[in-house]
Order: structure tokens, then C-alpha cells, then sequence
């Protein structure tokens, strides 16, 4: 069993939205506990068979949530929602990409060839960075990208990648998390995403951006391509959650965000460490069993 912690490192006296995890073939989040504030609800993203905890700060310190982590061993495999298509503008592929997409997969001539020549596209379409406007501002679909570099994170990357993969007739899943980098020893403070595909049975995960990032060469299938370890949190883009007297439409619960009493939900800057079995706070605690 490992841990997984969450430090808020920004002041925040609104309630604050958390996920409690997911589970993939490697690792399965089955318990979280929260520091510092006490979890006052209880929600659910019922299409993705998500949930999120509303949580309300004590004001007697900063709030830092704890994920209890299970190895493979106890892991339960990918959601099968992970890989359910759904129409979404986060997911959806434009006419002109899934013409472009299925042309691809046929040209390659199927099968997993057709899952690696959309990869190696994707690949071929961006090089990494975090641009001001990302390339599917103002649209309700994901465009394809016919020429040329286009500016993008993972989290950029990864949209069109699974677009793509989707309107060719892929079963493609969206993960997201956290990578821990090798040379930093366990901390990280910024999110990661990747894409695992599923075809006879066969599951394959990519990493595009690291590859990229890393100057690693075509990408090939299979976790951290660059030195470390990543903790899956959820996975999907397009996420609703019912708040009692409000909802919350986000692209994606990845993080703790702060709840305004008026406004949408912001991200919350934060450090995030994964280690071992994390040792019994002497401060109190709530906690939440993930089922």
C-alpha cells in the first residue's frame, strides 16, 4: 500500500470539490482522508461512475488530503467507462478529423497497426507547450490538425489523440493524474495525463508528451517512458457533479478545486508526493472508503 498526498498551498476558506480516485490494472485508490477540514458531502458522476467529496476547512491549518493507494495486486483493472465514447465537445471529433482518422486506420490496415499509425499522427501534429488559448477554444469539437506544429500539453495532446482514436473505432480511454519524475524524489505539483487503448483485448498505454518532452523518439506504448511513477486520480473529460443547490460542470475533477459562492470552480495550487504506506497523523482526520 502506498499514499498519495495532496498539500494546498494556497489559502482557501471556500469549500473545496476533491475526487476520490479511480483504478486502473496497476493501482487502485481505496481510501481517502482529509486534513485540516472536514468532508461535508458526498458526490457522484453517475455516467463515469466517478465521486467527489465537498470539503469545508477547519481554519486550523492548510488542508491536505490523503489517498490510500493499493498495489496491483488489489488494483481492479480500467473502468469500463474509462473506454465508453461519449459525445462531449472535450471528445467529440470533428467530420473533417474522423474522415482523417479512419483514413489513417485504413491505410495502416487495422488492428493495432491502425491504433499506432493514429499515435504516430497525433505525435506528428504538436510540439509541447502550454499555450495561452488551447486549439479547441471556442469549439464544439475537436478539429483536425492537417499541417504544420500546433503548440499543446499532454492535456492537448491527448484530447485529439483519443478523438481520433474514438472516430476510427477505437475503444480509447482518458486518464488523468499525477507523474512523479525520478529525479525528484516523490513531488510533483502539477497534474499529467496519458491515453490507454483496448482492442481484442489488448490494452496499451501511450505517452505522448513525455516522449516529445524527453526528445525520446516515435512513441511507443507503455507507462513512463521517462524515469518515475504516475498515480491515476480519474479519468474522461466532461464531468458533472450535483452540490446540492448547485452543479459543477467541469471538464475534469483532476485536483481539489475551491467552490466560489458565486463564479465557476477554480484550481487550487498544490504539491503533491507519493511514498509509502503514509505514517498516523497526530491531527485529526476525516475519512471517506472509496468503493
Amino acid at each position: 500500500m502506498r499514499t498519495l498526498e495532496f498539500d494546498i498551498t494556497e489559502p482557501v476558506d471556500e469549500l473545496i470539490l476533491a475526487p476520490t480516485g479511480t483504478s486502473t490494472r496497476y493501482q487502485a485508490v481505496t481510501q481517502l482522508t482529509v486534513t485540516g477540514g472536514q468532508i461535508t458531502a458526498v458526490a457522484t458522476e453517475a455516467d463515469l461512475g466517478l465521486g467527489a467529496v465537498l470539503i469545508a476547512p477547519d481554519g486550523h491549518g492548510p488542508v491536505r488530503l490523503h489517498y490510500a493507494v493499493a498495489d496491483s495486486a488489489h488494483a481492479y483493472g480500467y473502468p469500463e467507462a474509462a473506454f465508453r465514447p461519449r459525445d462531449t465537445r472535450h471528445t467529440r471529433a470533428a467530420v473533417a478529423l474522423t474522415n482523417a482518422s479512419r483514413a489513417i486506420m485504413q491505410e495502416a490496415g487495422g488492428g493495432r497497426a491502425g491504433i499506432e499509425a493514429l499515435v504516430a499522427e497525433a505525435e506528428a501534429r504538436f510540439e509541447y507547450g502550454h499555450p495561452k488559448n488551447r486549439f479547441t477554444d471556442g469549439l464544439d469539437a475537436v478539429p483536425y490538425l492537417s499541417c504544420g506544429l500546433t503548440p499543446g500539453s499532454c492535456v492537448d495532446i491527448n484530447t485529439y489523440l483519443v478523438a481520433s482514436l474514438r472516430a476510427a473505432g477505437y475503444e480509447a480511454a482518458y486518464l488523468y493524474g499525477y507523474f512523479f519524475p525520478q529525479e525528484r524524489g516523490g513531488m510533483t505539483d502539477d497534474g499529467h495525463c496519458w491515453v490507454a487503448t483496448r482492442y481484442q483485448g489488448e490494452i496499451l498505454e501511450w505517452d505522448i508528451a513525455h516522449h516529445i518532452k524527453a526528445g525520446l523518439g516515435p512513441t511507443r506504448p507503455g507507462l513512463n517512458p521517462r524515469p518515475g511513477e504516475r498515480v491515476a486520480v480519474t479519468h474522461s473529460m466532461g464531468h458533472h457533479y450535483e452540490l446540492g443547490d448547485r452543479n459543477a460542470c467541469l471538464k475534469l475533477l483532476g485536483g481539489p478545486m475551491r467552490i466560489p459562492k458565486e463564479g465557476e470552480p477554480q484550481r487550487l495550487k498544490l504539491k503533491a508526493r507519493v511514498s509509502a504506506v503514509s505514517e498516523k497523523s497526530q491531527t485529526s482526520r476525516t475519512m471517506i472508503p472509496v468503493d
